[in-house]
């Protein structure tokens, strides 16, 4: 079976567990912790999390971990109309950052707003709302130049 599908599967199992008994927020919480530095657990892991690494330990899909954990988080992000947003700028930009928020704050969602420096960019932004990216950097308008000059040259050659 596909290791899509079974993150997916699994996921949902998780969020239907932790929905039920209330202890969701805590459970994503704990789950993003681990996805962002596995080598420091939160302790104590929640109930509901222990319960569940120990079925996909008795299922064998400890190797699927991270995909059923992504999916997890990507699920419980989804039920609970929870937005997450990366902003990569050139130089520190709270004027962006403020309109970003309010751009999304008429949609009534909570939002993980998360930012980077990354001078490799020259200018403009990257904005990645969930799975969706928008690239208005300056890099990437540069490399679509190029590219457009290297297929123009080699129609004439």
């Amino acid at each position: 079976m596909s290791t899509g599908i079974i993150a997916a599967r699994y996921g949902r199992a998780l969020l239907k567990l932790v929905t039920g008994t209330g202890r969701g927020r805590q459970v994503y919480d704990q789950v993003q912790a681990l996805m962002d530095n596995p080598q420091t657990p939160p302790e104590p892991l929640e109930d509901d999390l222990v319960k569940f690494i120990a079925l996909l330990s008795s299922n064998g899909r400890l190797d699927e971990v991270r995909y059923i954990f992504n999916s997890f988080l990507r699920q419980y992000r989804e039920a609970n109309g929870i937005r997450k947003i990366h902003l990569k700028t050139v130089v520190p930009s709270p004027e962006l950052e403020d309109r970003i928020r309010d751009v999304f704050a008429g949609e009534g969602s909570e939002l993980i707003l998360s930012t980077e420096v990354d001078s490799d960019l020259i200018g403009g932004f990257v904005l990645q709302v969930d799975d969706r990216v928008l690239d208005a950097s300056v890099s990437r308008q540069l490399e679509i130049i190029r590219n457009q000059l290297i297929e123009k040259t080699n129609r004439i050659v």
